[in-house]
């Protein structure tokens, strides 16, 4: 959101810098204003050089996550001069997936080479264990996905995270210590609560429907906050001790950027964070009000669906074993119910797999808690026109299914019985 900013006062100062007109168009598309990035994109492929290959490569990757795919072919067979850049090859191997799965897999194997560069062989390699996947070759998945992590996940302080969940469940324990509000209430603010690829992107499309909810994806506020409290030696042992106008202040942090995120006419604003589990004493403390919309998901479901996505490797380095996966999930459990009952935050908790089975009184619940009606609308997330930039960008696309349900069957020789 700063960002946001930003490049609203530079594009005013120089409304014609060609540089601004492409961070506007990037932040447009992670804003959702998709329309917006496209048509300033397409405008910008005319620039001189290298400007002209970096807005080709944006462009491909909007109307690829936006779902554009027939845009996206007339992009690549106008042959502007950025189909020459190497990353062009990936968008046409996306297009080509469609309708010739084997060939994009021909394709992605002479991308995803180290020599492509970390970025593009990471990504493009991602893209291929999806392929073998879909297309039934679950042990090459696993083997690529395993050779990514290795070669381009840096170290991870996983030990840190793990004490961080421990210092939480240490001050949950003592009531006395247990955070109260420390600011006035929020209003129309909803937080979705879970870890990556455990159903939170379908509860959002599902909620997003109903006309009273507008999401607004993996809004960063709630890190930005936390960080706060951080900078000021005030995490997570002295929530208890905060001044109410402190508080107001720190809040701001996290409301103040909403307020350009809000979508007029609707009531209830729904942040799909996937750091909010880290973070809710800060939640109860700063941001009372607040309600929470707890989802989970069967772990080894979870956890194969982590280690065979791409997520950025600086922030989610855990996920690149099986075995740290299992220690976050645990780290995850033994803290998240905990957190949501003793600090009293308003919630709702769900199991993706009941979700998925009768979306109707699930939603239904969901809804109730932000003291709204049922919706028909929520049942038809793949009617949503909101694009979508998280992995399950393709998932809920289709009508709700339980086609991952049991999906780590598929590579059951890789779960040993710590998981049971």
């Amino acid at each position: 959101m700063d960002a946001d900013r930003d490049v609203d006062e530079c594009l005013r100062l120089a409304r014609l810098e060609p540089q601004a007109g492409l961070m506007r168009a990037q932040i447009d598309q992670r804003l959702g204003r998709i329309d917006a990035s496209v048509d300033r994109l397409q405008r910008l492929l005319s620039a001189p050089g290298a400007l002209a290959v970096e807005a080709g490569v944006v462009l491909s990757e909007v109307l690829h996550f936006a779902h554009r795919h027939e845009e996206l072919a007339a992009l690549l067979s106008a042959r502007g001069a950025w189909t020459a850049d190497p990353r062009a090859a990936l968008a046409a191997a996306r297009v080509t997936a469609r309708t010739q799965p084997g060939a994009a897999i021909d394709a992605l194997r002479k991308i995803a080479v180290p020599s492509s560069g970390t970025v593009l062989y990471r990504i493009a390699g991602f893209d291929l264990v999806q392929l073998l996947d879909r297309a039934g070759d679950f042990r090459g998945a696993f083997a690529v996905a395993t050779a990514l992590h290795a070669s381009t996940t840096p170290p991870y302080d996983l030990i840190g995270l793990e004490q961080a969940v421990q210092e939480q469940r240490a001050l949950l324990e003592r009531e006395s210590s247990r955070p109260t509000p420390r600011a006035e209430p929020v209003h129309g603010v909803a937080i979705i609560v879970g870890l990556p690829r455990s159903g939170t992107t379908l509860l959002e499309q599902m909620l997003d429907r109903h006309p009273s909810i507008g999401g607004i994806g993996e809004y960063e506020g709630i890190e930005r906050l936390g960080e706060t409290l951080v900078s000021r030696g005030l995490w997570p042992r002295s929530l208890r001790m905060i001044r109410p106008d402190a508080a107001a202040q720190i809040q701001v942090v996290y409301t103040g950027a909403l307020s350009r995120l809000r979508r007029p006419g609707r009531e209830w604003t729904l942040d799909k964070t996937l750091s909010a589990w880290l973070w809710l004493p800060a939640i109860a403390c700063l941001l009372p009000g607040a309600r929470c919309l707890h989802i989970e998901r069967d772990p080894r479901d979870c956890a194969i669906s982590m280690f065979l996505s791409h997520f950025n490797p600086n922030w989610y380095g855990w996920m690149s074993t099986l075995a740290s996966i299992r220690r976050v999930v645990e780290a995850y459990r033994s803290l998240v119910h905990e957190a949501l009952s003793s600090l009293g935050i308003p919630h709702e908790s769900v199991q993706y797999e009941a979700l998925v089975e009768d979306p109707a009184s699930h939603a239904a619940r969901c809804l109730n808690r932000l003291s709204l009606p049922m919706d028909p609308a929520v049942l038809a997330p793949e009617a949503n026109t909101r694009a979508v930039y998280t992995l399950s960008h393709e998932q809920v696309r289709r009508p709700i299914n339980p086609g991952s349900i049991g999906r780590w069957r598929n590579y059951s020789w890789a779960f040993g019985p710590e998981w049971d």
